[in-house]
């Protein structure tokens, strides 16, 4: 070991060539996503999309901070209504209308998160989800969501004033883009200093009090961003499937959301795509069988909870293969 260095000589090399690893898996990977709507169905890809950054979404206050949210349909489908209803009503163009799902997820965010921070562990997840269905009756009852109907047939319209979105290959790439940008936020978010101090708040928040940092401004700070993040991927959704309904705010899905990132893996950047790639698979391939889409969901989640008790990427990073695929640092 090199004189001053704090890490061993043989570490270096395995550091260097994880990175390297991860650096092709990631290449391999948009590759992948570039070529899969010439083979699969654009519209079942882009859903896909949607929810796997809906639930990196969720896990930024799960995994990196330690709040478990029951509310994050709020955010989600509250942005769905707010980007629907720009488009169709007002004719905002979809960057506009898609901003104003973030902002208004975003605020959301911050009236809910004030409120649930002043309070631990189950009990900030049981007013997450007071707040949560509050907001659910409130779409109900306003005029602009149109009640158990919806917001139906929103446009998609030209991007910029000019890109086509109605063409599915023009939209999917739009998606993509979207969905990469999200992914970056976070792991940038995740491996800044104010990440740092989430982690550390995670592991011990009173040590954290203690070290002078204001726990309370961080875990709202994290709440906020979570929550424009899947507002994000609820606007998203809106100008996909062109419809928001009373399903996005509904407390099903803030428990779909919870299912995707346990199945996937709490704390790691790719599971809680994997796990809404699992979950919304199922549901597309089940819709037009006999079988209950429920039952069957419930039974792969006590299937990989059981069998994968960090979720399968949480449990394939501790593996030997992901050490050597570079998910993991060795040490």
């Amino acid at each position: 070991m090199a004189r001053g260095s704090d890490i061993p000589a043989t570490e270096a090399p395995a550091r260097e060539m994880g990175a390297g690893t991860q650096a092709l898996l990631l290449i391999i990977g948009l590759a992948l996503l570039i070529a899969a709507p010439f083979f699969v169905y654009p519209v079942f890809l882009m859903t896909l999309l949607c929810f796997g950054l809906f639930a990196a979404a969720f896990n930024l206050l799960l995994g990196y901070t330690g709040l478990l949210s029951f509310g994050h349909a709020a955010f989600f489908g509250g942005a769905a209504y707010f980007t629907a209803h720009a488009a169709k009503v007002w004719g905002w163009p979809p960057e506009f209308a898609l901003a104003l799902g973030v902002a208004g997820a975003a605020g959301l965010g911050l009236l809910m998160g004030a409120i649930a921070i002043r309070r631990q562990g189950i009990y900030f997840a049981m007013i997450t989800l007071a707040l949560a269905q509050m907001f659910f009756f409130a779409c109900l009852q306003m005029p602009f969501t149109h009640g158990e109907d919806g917001i139906q047939s929103v446009p998609r319209g030209h991007l910029f004033g000019v890109i086509d979105l109605n063409q599915p290959l023009t939209m999917y790439f739009f998606v993509l883009v979207v969905f990469l940008l999200g992914l970056v936020i976070i792991w940038r978010f995740v491996h800044s200093p104010f990440g740092m101090i989430l982690k550390a708040i995670r592991e011990n928040e009173q040590r954290a009090i203690s070290l002078g940092y204001s726990v309370a401004h961080y875990k709202l700070g994290a709440f906020v961003m979570s929550a424009a993040l899947a507002g994000l991927a609820g606007g998203l959704k809106a100008l996909v499937l062109q419809f928001a309904t009373l399903t996005d705010v509904a407390w099903q899905m803030s428990g779909e959301v919870i299912l995707m990132t346990l199945i996937g893996g709490i704390g790691t950047m790719l599971g809680p795509i994997v796990g809404a790639g699992i979950v919304i698979a199922l549901q597309q391939r089940l819709a037009t069988t006999d079988f209950p889409v429920t039952i069957i969901t419930g039974v792969v989640f006590m299937v990989c909870v059981l069998l994968f008790r960090r979720g399968l990427i949480g449990e394939l990073a501790h593996s030997r293969l992901g050490r050597a695929l570079g998910l993991r640092p060795p040490g």
